[in-house]
């Protein structure tokens, strides 16, 4: 016989309460120094999740659809080891089951089979004196079954819960505490039901304050003579060891998958594999760039792959081992969640693609209990053998099998199955079923070990600074930083192919090369875009015509740059003899530009909006605020394109000796089509006009211009601007993840502290990034990191967890 202190809580229907409570009520007896286990009835995953966060015990579940009626007992009391109090949570309404089981599985039976004293949970925001009809029917509908206390929820007001207390306690049954409405301490909900605990970041702290609340409001020490009145138990806990044995003296590296993307998994699933004699090894599909070393088996379990198919999709090369580690017959269990992740793709993102199938989300949920049968000879059985199951989930898998389906679902087959594959919607408690876990292990014990990924580059302490060849600073631009076999995040060019329009326009440009370019269309189209009249506007042959025009328009006294920036304006301004001033924003300002650093006597004033390298969005006031008279200001947008709405464009703005630069190269993916374009104060265009040689502008680059001032092209820029700022705030959060400095960026990179030497280590890793030192202002412990598709930035990243340290 085994003393037990135990109590189950449960309650009349769905949202009374249970997990609230329950959760509230472990977290508050664990404060108090006790050891508490926590149980779910049912097959759920995502209550346990909150259950371990509570108590710091793996949570469990008590289910006998799953396992049996005769292991409920020995499971309760295994998970209860060491435990100085069991809290048991139910599921549903407390006499609700299996459909058609009379209760079968119901919260109900498990009281009955566990003796375990049930304290009720009450929702009584909508009645009052009626909870004590409600109570009665609860506690007398089935004779064997102790309703032992009620604790009342979602009460409105002191007055109204004494009015349900009454009824209540009219009925014989104490109340053992009134919790009154706060939503402050919901856990929120999801398609599946309640967010899991994992993914929670407020998870700890929103469990400190139900404790309290819980402590506050619920009498526990009637709560713990409940439980310690509680019958003993003739039953001995469940062993994993009593049902598989290892077959060999090795211990085999099982992979089993694990983060927010998979949480779902039943504790005794890892505990009868490591009873088998596999070690057991976690992975998070969405963050590790590779499986854990020596794998040579596989457990891909439940989850929320859709709610993380971004960082899945993202990690290539995880996606690439795991699917050749399947293709090469890795032994590999795949439930549910693991089925969508070995699909080609789910929702249209690249998943796996160990499967021949497609993933897609659905509005029906799929929630039932099954006793299917295996379809086929495969890793964990034979065909006919009969399994306890459940699924949960809302999603289709498209086709539903293979040629060898695992399952036969009264009669519909299901899944996909082989000699070392077992992949489907059913999720099934092994210790119910362990010589499916037996059969697993022993596939895994005969399996070689899969072949690893390749050995991450050297250590950046060990890598040169640089390995680019650096004649002259302000003359090095990102292309020289690419290679043949490189991933390029050095050229800070969209990598999106051009529009049909735009080829076609180009195509036309071309075909008119026969006769000198006439530029008059390209300048009116720049003027009715940006509401300017012709006299504004000049075309140039990209921003760096614009800027060689500019340091040879006047014989400038004190030209001055503001950087970190773009370098060739300093390259055209020491070109054509000047000396240049330089104003230096400070990365502790976040790089904004404080005016008040330019000099008074400043005719020549050079900023970047967004800046390059550092992507910083300055306020228009503040450019505003630099023109005085006397004095030309240069604002160079030519990443302003890339911002949605542009809202700190100057392109319409008309002031005295200001003027805008554009470029069209970066946003429409033509840096060999040199096309760009002034705006402006007239009389400053003007005298860059007169340093424009004859047709310096192609008819290519014109046509370009027309066709991108469109309205069709205007639309289209907003919608790959926007699709930039996702595909940056993957990289931002990602870097971020790793504890790296990044700059708020407004452009199509960003401005990374990698540290000194990651520069030439990442291009050893075979990827460019555009090495920062050569901007004033910076050091080589910063570079400049172009947006890219979300695939290739999760390859960088994934590169750079592989660092040990950050410098």
């Amino acid at each position: 016989m085994v003393r037990l202190p135990r109590v189950l809580v449960a309650a009349p229907a769905s949202g009374h309460g249970k997990t609230t409570l329950a959760t509230g009520l472990m977290a508050a007896l664990t404060r108090r120094g006790l050891a508490v286990s926590g149980h779910k009835v049912g097959p759920d995953y995502i209550d346990p999740g909150y259950h371990a966060l509570a108590t710091g015990r793996p949570g469990r579940n008590l289910d006998p659809h799953l396992v049996g009626e005769s292991l409920v007992v020995p499971l309760l009391l295994h998970g209860a080891r060491g435990a100085d109090v069991a809290v048991v949570e139910g599921v549903m309404g407390l006499f609700d089951g299996r459909v058609g089981g009379a209760g079968f599985a119901s919260t109900a039976h498990v009281a009955a089979l566990t003796r375990t004293p049930v304290v009720l949970v009450v929702d009584i925001s909508h009645a009052s004196r009626s909870i004590g009809a409600v109570v009665h029917g609860m506690r007398t509908f089935q004779p064997d079954l102790t309703v032992a206390g009620v604790v009342l929820n979602k009460a409105g007001s002191p007055r109204h819960a004494a009015e349900a207390a009454a009824a209540v306690e009219a009925t014989g049954v104490p109340v053992l505490g009134v919790l009154h409405r706060d939503d402050g301490i919901r856990a929120p909900s999801r398609h599946l039901g309640l967010v899991p605990a994992a993914e929670r970041a407020q998870a700890a702290a929103a469990l400190e304050s139900l404790a309290e609340r819980v402590a506050e409001h619920v009498d526990l020490e009637a709560v713990l003579e409940l439980a310690r009145a509680a019958p003993e138990l003739d039953a001995h806990p469940w062993d994993p060891a009593d049902h598989v044995r290892p077959v060999t003296h090795d211990s085999p590296v099982v992979a089993v998958a694990a983060g927010r993307a998979f949480t779902f998994r039943y504790a005794e699933t890892t505990e009868l594999l490591e009873a088998a004699g596999c070690t057991i090894a976690m992975f998070d599909p969405a963050r590790d760039p590779h499986l854990p070393p020596g794998t040579r088996g596989l457990y891909l379990g439940g989850g929320f792959p859709e709610v993380h198919a971004a960082a899945l999709a993202a990690n290539t090369s995880l996606r690439a081992e795991l699917r050749q580690a399947v293709l090469d017959g890795v032994p590999t269990v795949a439930e549910c969640a693991g089925l969508l992740y070995l699909c080609r793709s789910l929702d249209g993102r690249p998943m796996v693609g160990a499967l021949d199938a497609e993933a897609v989300m659905t509005s029906r949920l799929t929630l039932a209990y099954h006793r299917p049968v295996f379809g086929s000879d495969h890793l964990l059985g034979e065909a006919g053998t009969s399994a306890t199951a459940h699924e949960f989930h809302r999603s289709t898998v498209t086709p539903a099998h293979g040629e060898s389906p695992m399952w036969s679902i009264e009669g519909t087959p299901a899944g996909f199955a082989g000699p070392t594959l077992s992949a489907s919607y059913l999720h099934v408690h092994w210790a119910g079923h362990p010589h499916q876990a037996q059969r697993f292990a022993d596939t895994v014990h005969a399996a070689s070990v899969h072949r690893s990924a390749p050995a991450p580059p050297p250590s950046p302490s060990d890598a040169p600074t640089s390995n680019v060849a650096l004649t002259d600073p302000l003359r090095h631009h990102g292309d020289v930083e690419v290679g043949d076999g490189l991933l390029d995040f050095a050229v800070n060019v969209s990598h999106l192919p051009r529009p049909d329009w735009l080829e076609d326009a180009l195509r036309e440009g071309v075909a008119a090369s026969t006769r000198y370019p006439d530029a008059r269309e390209a300048h009116e189209a720049v003027a009715r875009r940006h509401g300017r009249d012709r006299a504004e506007v000049l075309i140039t042959a990209g921003a760096a015509e614009a800027f060689f025009l500019m340091a040879r328009a006047r014989s400038w006294r004190r030209p001055v740059v503001v950087h970190p920036q773009f370098t060739e304006p300093d390259v055209a301004l020491r070109a054509a003899g000047h000396k240049v001033g330089h104003v230096l924003c400070r990365p502790e300002d976040g790089f904004a530009l404080d005016p008040a650093l330019v000099p008074a006597d400043a005719d020549l004033v050079v900023v970047g909006n967004p800046t390059n390298p550092t992507g910083r969005l300055h306020p228009a006031d503040v450019l505003r605020s630099l023109v005085r008279p006397g004095r030309v200001v240069v604002v160079d947008e030519a990443f302003m394109d890339f911002v949605p709405g542009e809202p700190e464009t100057l392109t319409s703005q008309r002031l005295p000796g200001l003027v805008v630069i554009r470029s069209l190269t970066k946003l429409w993916s033509m840096p060999g089509i040199r096309a760009g374009y002034i705006v402006g104060d007239p009389a400053v265009v003007a005298e860059l006009g007169e340093q424009q040689p004859p047709w310096s502008v192609s008819g290519p680059a014109l046509a370009a211009v027309v066709a991108t001032s469109g309205p069709d092209a205007l639309i289209e820029q907003e919608r790959r601007a926007r699709r930039a700022v996702r595909e940056r705030r993957v990289l931002v959060d990602g870097l971020a993840e790793l504890g790296v400095e990044v700059t708020d960026s407004a452009a199509p990179f960003v401005l990374a502290k990698l540290g000194r030497g990651t520069h030439a280590w990442l291009r050893g890793a075979g990827i460019a990034v555009r090495r920062a030192d050569t901007f004033p202002g910076l050091d080589d412990t910063w570079a400049r990191l172009a947006v890219r598709e979300p695939d290739a930035t999760q390859q960088l990243l994934t590169t750079l967890r592989s660092k040990d340290t950050w410098s």
